[in-house]
């Protein structure tokens, strides 16, 4: 005879972004939240009543409601919150366990502006490709993985529309990417100065990031020409920058079921399928010359 052994439900890895707006500086909380929850479940099992079930869903709806409601001033807190609420609120839920990943962002500093851009901790992996021919160099240098986002200063309309098309206008969005670049050096030849390889990523790097952060974007594609142009403009031993920029899509949630406004606050983080924008940004009278799936790697 078979029973039923140790058993648990719920919603897992909600991804949620609460941003909190103190004027001109902007908070982030980007947390992955996983619910499961157990009690007397066993009828569901044994005979799929569904009598004492709280639909996943529901937890789902639960998790975007309280970043609004109560806010998330830490991992901990908001996860004491929601497993309190679902083993008081149901009396066939006898114990709730929430796990919380907390992705960390670091401000990106850019005078004149409001505080809110971000680079998320943990950052990129540098990466260089060298080719020798036993007479010429080729040296590619570059990153992965080097994700950002703007809270504001973000907007997407005047776009294409057919009978397909449901994407809404947005006059004020989020702004993320997973940047990948590659940049071309101009050195080729023993005979050349050879550049300061970490001054030159340090600050390709830190151009790309400035010009992200001060893009007032109407497009991915805008940000991602503005940071190829600044490295261009800025880094004269390079002639030539490629990239690779997922849109990490973020999307408003709609609380009014819950009687909830959400005035921009309270996003659900999509992580596919995603828009995905590519392109070459070129010193003037050089050609292009890095494979496009050499951003891939």
């Amino acid at each position: 005879m078979a029973v039923l052994g140790q058993n648990q439900y719920g919603k897992a890895e909600n991804r949620v972004v609460r941003i909190t707006r103190d004027g001109t500086t902007h908070h982030i909380k980007d947390l992955n939240v996983s619910v499961a929850l157990s009690g007397d479940m066993e009828e569901v099992h044994y005979s799929g009543s569904n009598a004492n079930v709280l639909p996943t869903d529901t937890t789902k709806n639960t998790v975007f409601a309280f970043a609004k409601e109560h806010g998330i001033e830490s991992a901990e807190q908001f996860g004491v919150h929601l497993a309190r609420h679902f083993v008081t609120s149901q009396r066939a839920i006898h114990r709730a366990r929430i796990r919380v990943e907390e992705y960390a962002w670091d401000r990106i500093e850019h005078a004149g502006k409001g505080a809110h851009s971000f680079v998320r901790k943990g950052q990129e992996t540098r990466l260089t490709q060298i080719t020798y021919d036993g007479s010429s160099w080729e040296v590619v240098s570059g990153l992965k993985d080097l994700v950002v986002m703007n809270s504001t200063d973000s907007e997407f309309w005047g776009y294409v529309k057919d009978k397909y098309t449901t994407l809404p206008e947005a006059y004020d969005r989020i702004l993320a990417t997973r940047v990948s670049a590659r940049w071309r050096f101009n050195w080729t030849d023993d005979a050349q100065k050879m550049p300061d390889w970490e001054k030159s990523y340090e600050q390709t790097r830190k151009h790309m990031l400035q010009a992200f952060a001060d893009t007032y974007s109407l497009s991915l594609q805008q940000t991602l020409y503005q940071m190829g142009s600044r490295i261009i403009d800025h880094r004269g031993e390079i002639d030539e920058v490629r990239f690779s920029m997922p849109n990490q899509h973020h999307f408003l949630v709609d609380l009014e079921p819950f009687g909830l406004k959400n005035d921009n606050e309270v996003y659900l983080a999509a992580d596919r399928p995603y828009g995905l924008i590519e392109a070459t940004v070129l010193r003037d009278g050089c050609e292009a010359r890095i494979p496009a799936d050499l951003t891939n790697l």
